[in-house]
């Protein structure tokens, strides 16, 4: 099956784009610059090894990465929260191919900061049948180096548009990872890598899939 997420993203920008007032898109811009500019959430290479980590999934059961990758080769998407558009529009598109990726012997591990509550309602929302796991604290993400500190004027920009991130992930800290995905071989090694600072840009999960195959 072929996803069409891209294009969905497309839909969402150009809506956006006709709705925010200029200054609102432009701090979203500068934010998004400055993060490319620097050395912050810049995440990991193809042939790096992968930090383990243990992790609750949306119904309080741990989740440990070498663990699951003795099943077959795992791939890791790191997502925002289910407050950002784009990662909802992400997270229904590899819902579309799981079966496949299934299929191919992998399981599927979507991270976020979020609160194993707030993770639990994005499973429920997308009636998502891979696990979806809550790194509070952006531990995991930080030992994958894709955590970044949201600059204070877009901080304000969320509050005043009543989004409460700190609330989401249950701290106060402001920090999100950048959006990642990864194709862990079962040795632990990353096989396949797809990091960037801008959220708008990520891999069509149809991709994804196509490279899990050739393992």
């Amino acid at each position: 099956m072929t996803t069409e997420m891209r294009n969905e993203f497309d839909e969402y920008i150009k809506k956006f784009k006709a709705s925010k007032p200029e200054e609102i898109q432009q701090k979203m811009q500068d934010a998004i610059s400055e993060l490319e500019a620097s050395d912050e959430g810049k995440g990991m290479k193809k042939g790096d090894k992968a930090p383990n980590f243990s992790l609750p999934d949306a119904s309080g059961n741990t989740v440990e990465l070498y663990d699951q990758l003795k099943q077959g080769p795992v791939i890791l998407t790191f997502y925002r929260g289910n407050w950002c558009p784009y990662c909802n529009m992400e997270l229904r598109a590899y819902q579309q191919i799981i079966e496949e990726i299934h299929g191919a012997g992998a399981e599927l591990l979507a991270i976020s900061p979020q609160t194993p509550d707030h993770s639990m309602s994005a499973q429920e929302k997308h009636d998502l049948e891979y696990k979806v796991l809550s790194d509070v604290g952006n531990k995991a993400a930080s030992n994958f180096n894709l955590i970044y500190q949201l600059p204070e004027y877009l901080v304000e920009v969320y509050k005043d548009n009543k989004l409460d991130v700190d609330k989401y992930n249950g701290d106060e800290e402001w920090t999100l990872p950048v959006s990642a995905t990864y194709i862990i071989s079962s040795d632990g090694t990353i096989a396949y890598e797809y990091t960037k600072a801008d959220y708008k840009d990520r891999v069509e999960p149809s991709e994804v899939l196509a490279e899990l195959k050739k393992l």
